[in-house]
């Protein structure tokens, strides 16, 4: 077979090879009505498929195994797991994998503390009580690492929505004042608040979002308490439920809670400035009061002894 004959067909392979890419290429992208009913299906499909594409293999191997690796922390009782996923929910996580997730990650870290308190203890203690000691120590810290870190953020993101939260309710007020619905407000602070109140921001969105699926609106207010774990939210929204239930006026019960929250503020705005004096006296007895003792009764004491001596 001489080139003549091979040429057409390589180039026919190549074209055609070309083709088939091109087409499975365009074939894969999905159209913009299958993305948006994706979207109403998953909440968070738009953030996976911006995301997916800086996603590295790591990552993809990670999700892949997570759910073999939670399966040894999975706890039996529907209590104890409800409780994880308010927690996660509370921290920020409330994405279904969430939960999974963080029990993978729990048994990466418990099994990297064991291995780094195993070598550090077969390395300066050899086989001994000692090195079992730090490899009971390394895989105690690598397991309850996450724990801490996950009360960290728990904790740290709902004073950031108690701190939002009155801001956000002030101008709810304002929007149902004017006119506008329960849902419409929400959806307005969503949008005008969320550069200096991205957290309330976030679950006010996360709210308007399960009304427009078709969700009860008491089940979804419960919800917002729930994963916030705020007590101001949480009265905040048993005053929205009341209200939706026996029918009175919303911007009347919200008017009542963000008084009585800024009344609430101003009480442990005093509060801090009373206890402002008993704080001060550590640090005054520490630093302060020594300097002001050597300063003031240094002299006489260098004068006392100096008539000691000369006496």
């Amino acid at each position: 077979m001489d080139i003549n004959t091979i040429l057409p067909i390589a180039a026919f392979i190549a074209i055609t090879a070309g083709l088939w890419g091109v087409v499975s290429m365009f074939s894969r992208k999905s159209s913009r009505a299958s993305e948006r009913l994706e979207e109403w299906r998953d909440p968070f499909a738009r953030q996976k498929r911006e995301g997916g594409q800086s996603n590295s293999a790591m990552g993809s191997m990670i999700e892949k195994a997570a759910p073999a690796m939670s399966k040894a922390l999975e706890s039996k009782s529907e209590l104890e797991q409800s409780n994880l996923k308010t927690r996660l929910a509370n921290a920020g996580f409330s994405k279904p994998n969430a939960t999974r997730n963080f029990l993978a990650i729990k048994l990466m870290c418990l099994i990297v503390g064991l291995l780094f308190g195993g070598v550090y203890g077969f390395a300066s203690a050899g086989l001994s009580k000692d090195s079992m000691m730090s490899l009971i120590i390394g895989g105690g810290a690598g397991f309850y690492i996450p724990e801490v870190i996950l009360t960290l953020m728990k904790s740290g993101r709902q004073k950031k929505i108690f701190l939002q939260l009155p801001d956000a309710l002030d101008l709810l007020v304002v929007c149902v004042e004017a006119g506008l619905g329960l849902d419409a407000g929400m959806r307005r602070i969503s949008e005008e608040l969320a550069p200096s109140a991205p957290e309330v921001c976030s679950e006010l969105s996360t709210a308007n979002m399960q009304l427009q699926m078709g969700k009860p609106r008491r089940e979804v207010l419960h919800d917002l308490g729930v994963r916030t774990g705020v007590d101001d939210m949480r009265a905040l929204v048993a005053i929205l439920i009341q209200a939706d239930r026996f029918g009175s006026s919303i911007a009347q019960a919200l008017r009542v809670q963000s008084d009585s929250m800024r009344i609430k503020r101003r009480q442990m705005a005093e509060e801090k400035a009373q206890q402002s004096a008993v704080k001060m006296i550590f640090p005054l007895v520490l630093f302060i009061f020594p300097g002001i003792f050597v300063v003031l009764v240094g002299p006489a004491a260098i004068q006392l002894m100096e008539n000691m001596l000369n006496t």
